[in-house]
């Protein structure tokens, strides 16, 4: 799962103070990474990051977040997978980028080394929430994956910004107002749910699917966050170009499509398994994933004492 959190400040805090509101952070969402944490900090730029780890590729310490890249330009800490990272990889070493470890976000680093971020996440598969820090530009930039997959909440006040993987993790921050957004209360009661980019808070905004936001000045209004991914344009790419074989083409091209997405997702340094729901799609996948391995699949179920929930 992994989480992490941090700040932009103009208040000046000093570095001890910097590490002690990271700390602080972090320590609402230790459930989401009890393997390992760690924090960084720039008090001449006022920025701050921490991040609790639950290692799944790369178990050993260059796995550590948050992590720098080999230049030092950025500092990243990263919630998810990018399950083409073998690929990127690959094709950074052809321009001459070496790698000293074997997890996914090392890879991510060298991309924005190579392509910018903007270009780089463009270039991801997979589900993630990111917090990147260029130096260089004295820049934060906050990505969300494709379809929100992963979770990512910014906090702003005149100075402060604030971000994490839980809205908990902006309580334990500098500041934060508790003000009530009634209108997201209305979203609530009558979707229940409250739809990106609100929250319960006022203050508090959820980054959309999809989308990156780059903050450079924190006394400054949160700047509007940029797409780099639509599903309409998808959606309409197809209408523009349907698929043009038989229906039995159509199974096999999917059949093609769903076992090279398990198939990445089976990338772990640690055992694996998969929840059975009860239902086809959950099926399937065990179905792959059992087609792509050389032993017994481990899977899982819940059951219920009482019947009307089992």
């Amino acid at each position: 799962m992994c989480g992490f959190a941090g700040l932009l400040s103009t208040a000046g805090f000093t570095r001890d103070e910097l590490t002690d509101h990271a700390h602080r952070m972090i320590g609402p969402i230790a459930h989401r990474g009890p393997d390992d944490s760690g924090t960084w900090v720039d008090e001449h730029a006022g920025i701050a990051l921490g991040f609790r780890r639950l290692a799944i590729l790369d178990l050993s310490p260059q796995g550590h977040q948050p992590m720098r890249s080999a230049s030092g330009r950025y500092l990243i800490t990263f919630n998810g997978e990018v399950y083409n990272y073998l690929d990127l990889r690959r094709e950074l070493e052809t321009f001459g980028h070496r790698f000293s470890g074997q997890s996914d976000t090392e890879v991510m680093l060298a991309a924005f080394e190579q392509w910018g971020i903007d270009q780089a996440v463009q270039r991801f598969a997979g589900m993630f929430a990111i917090a990147v820090w260029d130096a260089q530009e004295r820049a934060l930039t906050l990505v969300r994956d494709r379809l929100g997959k992963k979770p990512l909440y910014i906090y702003r006040e005149p100075g402060l910004i604030t971000f994490g993987s839980e809205l908990k993790a902006l309580f334990a921050g500098p500041s934060f107002d508790r003000s009530i957004d009634r209108n997201a209360v209305a979203s609530y009661l009558r979707y229940l749910c409250v739809p990106a980019p609100a929250t319960i808070f006022e203050r508090a905004i959820k980054l959309k699917p999809a989308h990156l936001l780059t903050v450079i000045d924190a006394d400054a209004r949160l700047p509007a966050p940029r797409s780099y991914w639509s599903l309409e344009q998808v959606a309409r790419h197809g209408l523009a170009d349907p698929f043009d074989g038989s229906d039995s083409d159509a199974v096999d091209a999917l059949d093609a499509l769903l076992a090279e997405a398990v198939q990445r997702r089976l990338r772990s340094d640690v055992p694996l398994g998969a929840l059975l729901s009860g239902g086809i799609d959950s099926s399937t996948v065990v179905a792959l994933m059992q087609e792509a391995s050389s032993r017994p699949v481990k899977t899982f179920t819940i059951g219920f004492a009482e019947a009307s929930f089992d």
